[in-house]
């Protein structure tokens, strides 16, 4: 699949770019710009990325399967007798699991690679031989970069000082799809999300509070983990897009509780529910000032205290003036700072593309 934007009209014929973008083989792009037509999902290409489109630059995604071990074989062979050249070849995998993809499978002249989960299992065991590995392949890369800053310092120093530079830039979600609302008719808590660094015990015990509290308010949590949830608290183990966005449009405030952790777990349903103009509470961890302001766009609260979430959560139910001017507030940062073309043009200049 590759967008080319057409040439100015009388503009100098110049030496285009070609930019590969690497996505899993579990994730057909063709079928998910079609359910983007159809109004199922957000941004034609996953994340955006198809609004790295731009005059001089031809765009382009590949889907790429996990490689074989003669995959890998054929890749360290073809590195010792042949190298890419050419600046104007550059590809770009959204996570260390793809950039390891790309490098095997279809490596470029220049390659780019975010990182997600990388800082925090450095703190754990840097040892480990998943982290090893994975510092490996980013050493390859020509720039890596993160939607977390508390990510740039560690990173840095764990790829060491001949490794690739790191660079931040926001994270940015589709404001056409996730819509702002209207306040919610009827109170509803909602909470999203299940990765390895949500806090499922505290949010549960913060949402049993909230019950006690208002037992009159519906609350519904997306959540596979194998916590249980207390009385009055609906649990469901998945929805699709178009289910998450009819869930924030009916939701009166939106919880998330996380762990301690630099990659900000959270983050997009956070951007998600701003943009949808719901009030979010949140945990506060490393990296969240570049997107929360406490009290202006989201309240925020300590890690692994369930009673601070509780109550901050109370309290703007029982204020829902205070809780719609919280959720305007917050989506217009969106449009301000976090959406889709914001992420598009900080990942270009990351690259070299602007």
């Amino acid at each position: 699949m590759t967008v080319s934007p057409p040439a100015a009209r009388g503009s100098r014929q110049t030496t285009r770019t070609s930019v590969e973008v690497v996505f899993r083989a579990e994730r057909d792009v063709a079928s998910w710009e079609a359910r983007h037509a159809r109004g199922e999902v957000p941004g034609r290409w996953p994340y955006g990325l198809d609004l790295l489109a731009r005059p001089g630059v031809d765009l382009r995604t590949v889907s790429l399967p996990e490689p074989t071990r003669a995959d890998r074989v054929r890749s360290l062979v073809r590195a010792t007798v042949h190298r890419p050249r050419g600046h104007g070849d550059v590809g770009i995998a959204w996570d260390e699991n793809l950039a390891r993809r790309m490098l095997v499978l279809s490596p470029h002249a220049r390659m780019f690679a975010g990182t997600i989960w990388l800082t925090d299992a450095l703190e754990i065991d840097p040892s480990a031989d998943r982290v090893r590995h994975a510092l490996d392949v980013l050493r390859r890369m020509d720039g890596v970069f993160v939607n977390s800053r508390a990510q740039v310092e560690p990173l840095q120093a764990a790829l060491g000082r001949s490794g690739p530079p790191v660079s931040f830039f926001t994270f940015g979600v589709d404001h056409e799809f996730f819509a702002a609302q209207p306040p919610a008719a009827t109170p509803l808590v909602v909470s999203v999300g299940g990765d390895r660094d949500r806090d499922p015990t505290t949010l549960f015990a913060a949402l049993s509070r909230v019950h006690e509290a208002r037992p009159d308010v519906e609350i519904v949590v997306q959540n596979a983990s194998d916590v249980p949830a207390p009385a009055g608290v609906t649990k469901i183990p998945r929805l699709t897009h178009a289910e998450l966005r009819d869930l924030y449009a009916r939701a009166s405030v939106v919880a998330l509780a996380t762990r301690p952790n630099l990659h900000m777990s959270g983050l997009t349903v956070s951007l998600e529910s701003m943009s949808t103009g719901r009030p979010v509470v949140l945990t506060a961890t490393p990296g969240h000032e570049d997107y929360h302001r406490d009290g202006e766009t989201a309240l925020l609260v300590p890690p692994q205290e369930p009673a601070e979430l509780a109550d901050r959560v109370i309290g703007l139910l029982d204020a829902p003036d205070d809780a719609a001017a919280l959720g305007r507030r917050a989506r217009q940062a969106v449009e301000d700072r976090f959406t889709s073309a914001h992420l598009a043009d900080g990942m270009a200049q990351a690259v070299g593309l602007d």
